[in-house]
């Protein structure tokens, strides 16, 4: 006779947000676009697309790809477990290649935009 299936525990992250949106939030973590991520692991972005709005279903294949090109456990990418990434590590990689750019900059010119982070860091942050 078999055996039963175990049981999973009662609340798990992966029953919380969906594969899908893991994925999504994490490529945007990366700073990655999907035409970006699409050939790093070589397919389509129409594909990506899919995986993303959760029209299709992800292969163990591809799920080792994303999760080698996103710098994660397929653990994290399932939701099995929280993320282990550091809070350095969590810093929006969108937002440091436009440091990069902006570092490329004539030096009046950073001077202004740093004064105007300044202001925005200033103003958000005394409410």
């Amino acid at each position: 006779m078999p055996t039963p299936r175990k049981k999973l525990p009662s609340h798990t992250a992966a029953e919380t947000v969906p594969i899908s949106a893991r994925l999504t939030a994490l490529r945007k973590l990366r700073g990655l676009t999907q035409i970006e991520l699409a050939e790093k692991i070589g397919i389509s972005r129409d594909l990506l697309s899919n995986y993303e709005q959760g029209r299709t279903h992800l292969t163990d294949d591809v799920i080792i790809k994303l999760a080698k090109a996103l710098r994660i456990s397929t653990d994290e990418l399932l939701g099995l477990v929280d993320g282990q990434n550091s809070e350095a590590e969590k810093v929006s990689l969108r937002f440091l290649k436009r440091l990069t750019v902006i570092e490329k900059f004539p030096e009046a010119k950073k001077k202004r935009i740093l004064r105007n982070l300044d202001d925005a860091i200033e103003a958000n942050t005394s409410m």
